[in-house]
């Protein structure tokens, strides 16, 4: 499992990109149409680094929202 965070297992999840035209209706148009659908991806950003687990160095993929957390001890 390539991109996915080690600590809480967050990944790659799967969504829409969302084409619309129109004139909003805040704008004076008639509101906003959705033309078409299309399958996309939101990958998370999963950085690679050097942590200390149980008192030994490891190499990890760790999200930067557990990173920024301080939920591992990181090693310079």
């Amino acid at each position: 499992m390539a991109r996915v965070c080690e600590i809480c297992g967050k990944g790659t999840s799967v969504g829409f990109q969302i084409e619309r035209r129109g004139l909003a209706k805040r704008k004076g148009g008639v509101g906003k149409k959705i033309t078409g659908r299309t399958k996309r991806k939101f990958k998370a950003n999963i950085q690679t680094l050097k942590a200390k687990i149980k008192g030994s160095i490891k190499r990890i993929k760790i999200c930067t929202r557990c990173l920024n957390s301080g939920k591992i001890v990181k090693v310079a």
